[in-house]
């Protein structure tokens, strides 16, 4: 299988490690963190490094932003299985209606705090990491 993870930048403390158990039990696994546009930033402390992409000023006309899109959704049609892990924010949850809209199978990992029914589109809920590696 070929997964897409989709959660937030601020989330890479329990990313990282989630990403690598996935990959040690043979899984192909899309992290945004690791892609060419935000290869520079994976040194960074993860709020000093939204703290900048939230500063641009001009997303539509940036190319940063323009790349990040591309190789995102280019991810989106390559994987098989959108994973998004919470707590997210809009682009990972826009990812989730992309790869639903696709016909992808979606799953969803970590603690609903409210009331949403259109997270009645995802195929499966963990509300934990483990349990979400326990079913891989």
């Amino acid at each position: 299988m070929k997964y897409f993870i989709a959660s937030r930048w601020r989330n890479r403390a329990i990313l990282d490690p989630l990403v690598a158990q996935m990959r040690a039990k043979g899984h192909d696994v899309f992290y945004f963190v690791e892609k060419t546009s935000t290869k520079h930033a994976q040194d960074l402390d993860p709020e000093t490094y939204m703290k900048q992409y939230e500063a641009i000023k001009n997303w539509r006309e940036d190319p940063y932003c323009r790349e990040v899109f591309e190789q995102d959704l280019k991810g989106l049609k390559e994987n098989d299985v959108l994973v998004l892990v919470l707590p997210a924010g809009k682009s990972a949850h826009m990812e989730a209606g992309i790869a639903h809209g696709l016909g992808k199978k979606c799953v969803l990992v970590g603690e609903v705090e409210e009331t949403e029914s259109l997270y009645l589109a995802f195929d499966e809920w963990y509300p934990s990491i483990d349990e979400f590696l326990q079913s891989l």
